[in-house]
């Protein structure tokens, strides 16, 4: 075989940033939230949250979720390292423990080679292994562009199930990875991203949300999710949809990956993040002076993003100290939760 091309030109969007735009996704979902539900189906579609959960008994309650992309970065191994951990983190944005996992391989066949194949999925099942699962099966296609994920099942007790749409007023909103991934990506396409750079976006992009079953454990935690392709913005409208409830964010204290500022400033955006704005940009006050490269970073898609995590003021301490005990020491409060205000406003940055 002729010299294999990057992994990153073969496909047209990378990592999260191929989500399909809010607004086009909520048109074609359309109707279906009214299809008939067994009452042990906890969580379905109904408040876009991070995977569905069916209770089996009493003491547990069955986690179920996939998601798959194509490739982001150019290494194989990498690639498959993001992908296995973006899609088990929506096991542990529920409060779930995650138990294995299944691979979802699409490849162009007849342009990269089985080796580079096999190291994408050696990639996700290292991913697997330091979640503590396995990779139990599969299905793989021949397909136009690469693309690699999985569905991933977890499980949790009911009682500690974190969903998305329990947010109140006079919670404190915490975040658990600095944002930025999009536009890192955006400048790696382009050969503008220093190593130190990529080193950071894969020590983010490949770090387990372990954090999220023992933050379950805390009473005053009352709402989780996973901040993705929607971006910041677009995840926390979903908590304040969801909730009922007006989220505000207070922009000077949310953490930026390594020069990830300076890289919007420059233009290094994915299409994703106009993309993101479009679809619900109409739900968010921002300040008149708020500058482009700040708003591209507000809805830039984070592929295998932070947790996003509402919780009591009281239990702000140890929601942190959490955090900290599995390595996530960027992570910081910043915002909160109010009650709803007429209008359309349901998100509000403030400088």
């Amino acid at each position: 075989m002729s010299e294999e091309p990057r992994l990153t030109s073969l496909s047209h969007g990378g990592g999260c940033g191929c989500k399909i735009a809010p607004g086009v996704l909520a048109e074609m979902l359309n109707g279906t939230a009214a299809m008939p539900v067994p009452p042990e189906l906890l969580v379905g579609i109904e408040t876009s949250d991070d995977a569905a959960v069916y209770q089996l008994s009493d003491e547990i309650a069955l986690i179920a979720t996939t998601d798959f992309f194509m490739p982001i970065v150019d290494d194989p191994r990498d690639f498959g390292r993001i992908a296995a951990t973006n899609a088990i983190s929506d096991v542990y944005a529920m409060g779930g423990r995650p138990i294995m996992a299944l691979a979802l391989v699409g490849m162009p066949i007849n342009v990269l080679s089985a080796a580079t194949i096999a190291k994408i999925l050696e990639g996700g099942a290292e991913a697997a292994r330091l979640a503590g699962i396995p990779i139990a099966g599969g299905h793989s296609i021949d397909s136009a562009e690469a693309i690699y994920g999985l569905v991933a099942i977890g499980v949790v007790h009911p009682s500690r199930l974190r969903r998305n749409s329990d947010a109140k007023p006079g919670d404190v909103l915490v975040l658990g990875k600095p944002i930025g991934v999009g536009v890192q990506s955006a400048a790696l396409k382009q050969g503008a991203l220093s190593e130190a750079g990529y080193a950071a976006m894969i020590a983010s992009t490949t770090r387990l949300n372990t954090p999220g079953p023992d933050l379950a454990m805390i009473t005053g935690v009352h709402a989780m999710t996973d901040v993705t392709g929607f971006g910041l913005a677009g995840h926390a409208l979903e908590v304040a949809r969801a909730s009922g409830c007006l989220l505000t964010i207070d922009w000077a204290k949310v953490p930026f990956l390594p020069g990830a500022r300076e890289l919007a400033g420059q233009g290094f955006v994915t299409g994703a993040s106009p993309r993101n704005w479009a679809g619900y940009g109409t739900d968010v006050s921002l300040p008149a002076d708020f500058a482009p490269e700040d708003q591209a970073l507000l809805t830039d898609p984070q592929t295998s993003g932070g947790l996003l995590v509402s919780c009591a003021p009281d239990a702000l301490k140890q929601v942190l100290d959490c955090f900290r005990s599995h390595g996530f020491d960027e992570a910081v409060a910043i915002g909160k939760v109010s009650a709803a205000q007429t209008g359309g406003t349901i998100l509000s940055v403030l400088a």
